[in-house]
């Protein structure tokens, strides 16, 4: 039979820091819902930290949702929902409330329709105070884009030309017409940033 789990190296990378700001940001208990989840990594790993919580990992690759499955069922945890069908730019969410939304290195993989589909959706779904987590590489007003972001955002353009590295200042006014407080950013390792905002 052929092991449908995908490993993305970054995932490793990075999931431990990102635990790190978690144990802050999520709510004692819970659902939490995961938007493009990927391979499914990272909700494998949040679920064994965060017992008491229930993750619904979701993603619109039919490869990923086999993934988080596989994986899913590799490490035998019961507080994984199984993996739902969900393109963050519609407004057809198989889910009509949560406790958290997560969101990784989507919005730089994704046209900024995504991104507008992300906080509306978000926003109809979470109570007021609940946490919106997003993580990835972010352009930020009067800082200097490192050269290695700055290749890799033209590396994403030249893949689609709707992709690319966003503007920080962009997606916290966007997040505030939709119902979201002003960010709580947290620098994370490889010029990534951890960016959480609240329902308001």
């Amino acid at each position: 039979m052929t092991d449908a789990r995908l490993n993305y190296p970054a995932t490793e990378r990075n999931r431990d820091a990102i635990l790190d700001v978690l144990r802050d940001a999520l709510p004692k208990s819970g659902m939490v819902l995961e938007i493009a989840s990927g391979s499914g990594e990272h909700a494998m790993h949040f679920a064994k930290a965060f017992p008491n919580l229930v993750f619904q990992p979701t993603d619109p690759e039919d490869a990923a949702l086999k993934s988080i499955a596989a994986w899913t069922a590799e490490t035998g945890l019961t507080n994984i929902l199984p993996p739902l069908r969900l393109d963050a730019a519609s407004d057809a969410w198989p889910v009509t409330s949560a406790d958290a939304v997560l969101c990784i290195n989507m919005i730089h993989i994704a046209p900024w329709s995504a991104t507008e589909g992300l906080m509306r959706g978000a926003s109809r779904i979470l109570k007021s105070g609940a946490p919106l987590y997003l993580y990835g590489p972010y352009r930020q007003a009067g800082v200097t884009t490192v050269p290695s972001n700055e290749a890799f955002d033209a590396s994403l353009k030249s893949r689609n030309a709707e992709w690319g590295l966003r503007n920080l200042e962009d997606v916290a006014a966007l997040a505030e017409r939709t119902g979201f407080s002003a960010p709580d950013v947290t620098p994370m390792p490889a010029n990534n940033l951890s960016v959480v905002f609240r329902k308001t």
